[in-house]
């Protein structure tokens, strides 16, 4: 269920607590500089925190924004108090490039499904990496691939991992505004069927026979899925202590085969995601 560098549960609500912030010059009245760095992703989760609009002006009033090139042509070196790195590692090239992130950076907070498990991009793992380039691009022999996607965790010690595909918006503002604050972030650990419930979404397994994710998801989207009558797809990795096994055969009861099922499991988080366990 979990990558071999880190266990996927392990950086749930509560355990976020921030190194001390490191000042430049050892001026204490200096502002702690923010890094966003990209691998192999879709810039979606980047554009989340573009998306935060007042709250991000409010945010940078309290932190320098050092080095963003999605939003900015000012571009400082390191080190950086705070990195949020979206993408997952595919190419030997980023699998070097993470390493000098990390020795750069006080924090490393790593955001999206596929920073934090691979992403979609890693369905390809355990397939024939070469068959998919040969059928894909037109000149095959100009590219330089890694045979696995593998979430950042799997190559450099990681501070925090914040889920979604994309991430949500007021989560990423929590995670920055802990570490302003030198406090853990306050991100849930329960499933996508608490905020079912919360938001007064009937469950859609129940009341139409639709397979849905929810019961193993951690919350995040607000049941937005279910709340268009449609089963939840995962895109925010295992919740803590997800009941796989319950799940698996209640969409075996709904009509599934194991085929379907394993498609299912195998998604935005299916590398590191509770499908794993499942043979």
């Amino acid at each position: 269920m979990s990558s071999p560098h880190t266990d996927p549960m392990a950086m749930t609500a509560g355990t976020a607590t921030a190194r001390p912030r490191r000042a430049a010059g050892g001026d204490n009245t200096t502002r702690p500089t923010l890094a966003v760095w990209k691998f192999a992703s879709c810039d979606g989760c980047q554009l989340s925190l573009l998306d935060c609009e007042d709250e991000l002006l409010a945010v940078a009033g309290h932190i320098d924004i050092a080095y963003f090139p999605e939003a900015s042509s000012r571009m400082l070196g390191g080190p950086y108090d705070l990195s949020l790195v979206e993408g997952s590692i595919t190419t030997a090239h980023d699998a070097e490039r993470i390493h000098t992130i990390r020795d750069q950076s006080e924090v490393l907070i790593t955001i999206g499904a596929c920073a934090t498990a691979g992403g979609i991009q890693a369905l390809r793992n355990g397939r024939d990496v070469g068959e998919f380039i040969d059928s894909v691009y037109a000149h095959p022999e100009f590219i330089s691939t890694l045979e696995t996607s593998t979430p950042i965790a799997d190559h450099v010690e990681v501070d925090f991992e914040l889920r979604g595909c994309p991430i949500d918006r007021g989560q990423l503002i929590e995670v920055i505004t802990a570490h302003l604050s030198g406090r853990p972030a306050r991100i849930p650990s329960t499933s996508v069927c608490t905020q079912c419930k919360a938001r007064g979404t009937p469950c859609v397994m129940v009341a139409n026979g639709t397979p849905c994710l929810g019961p193993i998801t951690m919350a995040g989207c607000h049941a937005l899925c279910p709340a268009y009558n449609r089963g939840c797809y995962g895109c925010f990795g295992p919740m803590e202590s997800p009941n796989v096994d319950a799940l698996w055969d209640l969409f075996t009861q709904l009509g599934m085969n194991d085929r379907a099922k394993q498609r299912a499991f195998h998604g935005y988080n299916g590398w590191v995601g509770p499908g794993e366990i499942q043979s």
